[in-house]
C-alpha cells in the first residue's frame, strides 16, 4: 500500500491566480478512508470572475498561432508524465480506481494532449477554396477558415477524473479557446493537479484556462447559463446534462451522458470469447463507466452456456487493496451508489431473475469499516425479465445482467427499448446480420464482436436519445469547438 501523503490543500485557478475562497470541499479517501484532500470550492462571485476572463482573453486567443497552441498541449503532456506517480496515486485516492488502471489513465491523459495538438494542425490546414457557382455570382472567390468558437465550459465526471477532462480540455485549448474546468465534486484533485501543470507552461495567457471546483447547487447554473460561454462540453448523467442545456440557451452543446449499453449475443458466436468481453464489459471499474456492458441479450438457445462461461470469469474480478498491481475492483464512488445498484438487483429479482453469483454488499478484508457499504460484489444475474429495471436503466454498478430473446427483431426491439442509446454490442460470426443489427440498433457506436471501446477518441463517441447531445472525440471535439468564417474575395 502507498504511503499516505499529507492533507493537501487546492486551490481555484482564475486569470491566472491561485485563489481562496471562505468554503472548502472535503475530498474523501476511497483507498484508506477518511479524508485526503480538500478543494477550495469556488463561489457565485469567485464564477463570475471566471467568466469574466475567459471572456476578455478570446480576442488575444483567437490571434495565437495553431504551432503556438501546439506547443502547449505537448509541454502539458510531458507535465502530467512527469507527475504520473502522485496523479496515479491521487485518482486511486479519489475515484477508487485500482493503481494499474490510475496510471493507465495518467497516461492516457497525456497522450490525449500529445494527439489534440496534431488534430488541431490537421483541422486548421484544411480550410476550403469555393468559387461562385450560380448565376450572378461568376468570379466569386471564397475561402473557408476555422476559428476558435470563443470561452469553452467543460463540466467533467468522476468516474474517469483525468483522461475524461483531458479529452475536453485538450482540444479546447488546442483550437484556441479559453477554457472554465468545473471537475466533479467528489474528484477534483487530479484536475487541480493538471491546472498547476498548466499554469507553468509558457505562452498560455492568463485567462486561457481557469479551474472553478464548486458544488454544483452553488455554481452549476453561474456557469452554464452565462452568455460569455460559447460552448459546453459534458460528460455526466442525463439528468443532469438535461438541466445544463436547459440553462445553456444558444451555446454548442457537446455532450456525452448516460449510456446503458447492450451486449446482443446470437446462436453462432464464439462464446468464449463473449464471456472473457463482456465480463471486462460489466466489471471494470466497478461498472462505473458509461460505456459499461450494463445488459447481456443472449438468444435463448445459448443463455445457459453463456452464462457459465461469464460465471468462469468472474474469479478474476476480486476486490482488495487499491495499491496493490493485481488488485480489479475497488469501492463504488459513494453508499448512495451502493444503494441504486442493490435497488435495481433488488427489483430484477423481485421481478424473478436468478442470482447466479454475488448480489450483495462484501468488502475484502481490510476495508475501513467507514467504508465497507461502498463495496458491491461482482454480481451475475440469469434469465432477468425484460420488464426488470435494470433492462432499461442505468446501473453504474459491477453487474453482469443476462436476458434472453427468441429471434433478432425481439433482440432489437429490448435493445432499443431504453430511453439510453450510447452504445451496443453484436457478437456473431455472421457479417450480414451483424452489420444488418449494428445499423438498425439505436446507438452512438456499435461494436462488433468486442466490448464498447473507442480507444484514445479517434472515433466519435457520443450518444442518442438521452445519451447526449454531439459526438466527442479529438477531432470530433476539436472541430465542435471551432466554428467556420467564409471570407469572400
Amino acid at each position: 500500500m502507498a504511503t499516505r501523503a499529507a492533507q493537501r490543500r487546492e486551490r481555484l485557478y482564475v486569470d491566472g491566480e491561485w485563489l481562496e475562497t471562505e468554503n472548502a470541499i472535503p475530498v474523501s479517501d476511497l483507498a484508506d478512508g477518511g479524508t485526503f484532500a480538500q478543494v477550495t470550492a469556488a463561489d457565485p462571485a469567485a464564477a463570475h470572475a471566471a467568466l469574466e476572463a475567459a471572456h476578455e482573453i478570446k480576442p488575444r486567443m483567437r490571434e495565437t498561432t495553431v504551432v503556438e497552441r501546439a506547443k502547449w498541449c505537448e509541454a502539458i503532456a510531458e507535465g502530467l508524465r512527469e507527475r504520473e506517480e502522485e496523479l496515479a496515486e491521487v485518482i486511486v485516492r479519489e475515484a477508487g480506481k485500482p493503481i494499474s488502471s490510475a496510471r493507465g489513465e495518467v497516461g492516457q491523459a497525456a497522450e490525449r494532449f500529445d494527439r489534440a495538438a496534431e488534430e488541431a494542425r490537421n483541422v486548421v490546414s484544411q480550410g476550403e477554396y469555393r468559387e461562385g457557382s450560380t448565376e450572378g455570382h461568376e468570379g466569386w472567390q471564397a475561402i473557408v477558415k476555422h476559428e476558435p468558437i470563443g470561452a469553452v465550459l467543460c463540466i467533467t465526471p468522476y468516474n474517469y477524473p483525468l483522461a475524461t477532462t483531458a479529452l475536453q480540455v485538450a482540444p479546447a485549448l488546442a483550437a484556441g479557446n479559453s477554457v472554465l474546468l468545473k471537475p466533479a465534486s467528489k474528484t477534483p484533485i487530479s484536475a487541480a493537479i493538471l491546472a498547476d501543470v498548466i499554469s507553468e507552461v509558457d505562452g498560455i495567457p492568463d485567462g486561457a484556462f481557469n479551474f472553478v471546483p464548486g458544488e454544483a447547487s452553488e455554481i452549476g447554473d453561474v456557469l452554464s447559463g452565462d452568455d460569455r460561454v460559447n460552448a459546453i462540453a459534458m460528460t455526466g448523467s442525463s439528468g443532469a446534462g438535461k438541466h445544463v442545456a436547459r440553462e445553456s440557451g444558444m451555446v454548442n452543446l457537446h455532450m456525452e451522458l448516460g449510456g446503458n449499453a447492450p451486449a446482443i449475443v446470437f446462436e453462432d458466436a464464439d462464446l468464449t470469447d463473449v464471456a472473457g468481453n463482456c465480463a471486462k464489459g460489466s466489471f471494470k471499474y466497478a461498472g462505473q463507466r458509461c460505456s459499461a456492458v450494463s445488459r447481456v441479450l443472449a438468444h435463448e438457445s445459448v443463455h445457459d452456456d453463456l452464462v457459465e462461461l461469464i460465471d468462469g470469469q468472474m474469479d478474476a474480478w476480486s476486490a482488495g487493496d487499491l495499491f496493490e498491481e493485481d488488485t480489479a475492483l475497488g469501492p463504488l464512488i459513494s453508499e448512495e451508489q451502493a444503494d441504486w445498484v442493490a435497488e435495481l438487483v433488488e427489483d430484477a429479482v423481485d421481478k424473478g431473475a436468478e442470482i447466479v453469483r454475488g448480489g450483495s454488499r462484501r468488502a475484502p478484508e481490510g476495508v475501513p469499516d467507514e467504508l465497507a457499504d461502498q463495496f458491491f460484489e461482482p454480481t451475475l444475474l440469469a434469465n432477468v425479465p425484460h420488464d426488470a429495471r435494470i433492462v432499461d436503466e442505468e446501473q453504474f454498478g459491477p453487474i453482469a445482467a443476462v436476458t434472453t430473446f427468441s429471434d433478432e427483431e425481439e433482440a432489437i426491439e429490448i435493445a432499443n427499448s431504453s430511453d439510453l442509446a450510447l452504445d451496443a454490442a453484436v457478437f456473431t460470426s455472421d457479417h450480414k446480420r451483424a452489420m444488418n443489427v449494428a445499423n438498425r440498433v439505436d446507438a452512438g457506436a456499435v461494436r462488433i464482436n468486442g466490448a464498447p471501446s473507442h480507444g484514445m477518441g479517434d472515433i466519435p463517441f457520443g450518444g442518442n436519445k438521452d445519451s447526449g447531445i454531439g459526438r466527442e472525440g479529438l477531432d470530433a471535439s476539436i472541430h465542435e469547438m471551432m466554428r467556420e468564417k467564409s471570407i469572400i474575395l
